[in-house]
């Protein structure tokens, strides 16, 4: 058991330096990203203060949090999507397959960096945020952290899947366009209108996210049953994804394509 953790750790340690050298050879891209949205939230927040000041001073804290969160989701999602396709596209992703310590085990180690990769650049947008805006919003780590880990993974399920859709039919970049859009409506979801909707990806999580850090309440003091509801729809929504992924690669190992993208 102590080598397998300790071959893991070595794992984790390179699937980090890597990351990290890609996003500073491209920095570029990995700022615009951020910039990106952080526009997107400027132009929400200071166009609706000239046309609904009202309307948007009294939700202030929530299109923070779900901006917050959407920067997190789509990095999440894309960065293992394009990850993915990168392996397939260099050629390397075969050998990922043969890998003596477990293709199961690298994906896995691949998700959990893109994960705290993608809260990373959430803490930097947030701090954008709070310091252009007067929001004001309850920031407890013991309560965002599970919740977000936990809402991001039904993000990486459909990053998953995406990474598997690609592997067979190659060009999906107009899917990743729709996803994106997606999110956004999905994160603005009234669950607390129609709990129907809190089967949907990120919809509860972004709920139970909005309540804990502009209404300032604990994780503790969150409804049971709605984190019940997210755990399972966590696992859930992961386990679907990476099984459309394994179905994708499995197509694409049979077709003599999974090393010629």
């Amino acid at each position: 058991m102590s080598v397998s953790l300790g071959e893991t750790a070595v794992l984790a340690r390179a699937v980090a330096r890597k990351s990290l050298v890609l996003r500073v050879r491209y920095a570029f891209n990995t700022v615009t990203n951020l910039f990106t949205v952080y526009v997107l939230f400027a132009l929400v927040v200071f166009g609706g203060r000239e046309l609904a000041p009202r309307a948007v001073e009294a939700s202030l804290g929530g299109i923070v949090v779900g901006f917050f969160l959407l920067l997190m989701a789509s990095v999440a999602y894309a960065d293992l999507s394009w990850e993915l396709i990168r392996e397939a596209q260099w050629g390397t992703l075969e050998q990922l397959y043969m890998s003596p310590l477990g293709f199961g085990r690298v994906v896995a180690v691949k998700t959990v960096v893109n994960v705290l990769v993608s809260f990373a650049y959430g803490v930097v947008l947030l701090a954008l945020m709070l310091a252009t805006t007067d929001a004001r919003l309850t920031l407890d780590p013991l309560t965002v952290l599970p919740l977000g880990a936990l809402t991001l993974c039904s993000a990486v399920g459909v990053g998953f899947a995406l990474g598997g859709l690609a592997l067979v039919f190659r060009r999906v970049e107009s899917v990743f366009q729709l996803v994106q859009f997606a999110f956004v409506a999905l994160i603005a979801l009234p669950v607390g209108a129609n709990p129907a909707l809190k089967l949907l990806p990120l919809a509860l999580g972004s709920h139970l996210l909005r309540r804990s850090m502009s209404a300032g309440q604990r994780l503790w003091e969150l409804p049971t049953a709605d984190l019940g509801l997210l755990v399972v729809t966590a696992v859930v929504y992961v386990g679907a994804g990476y099984a459309v992924f394994r179905l994708g690669t499995r197509r694409a190992r049979t077709t003599g394509r999974l090393g010629q993208y």
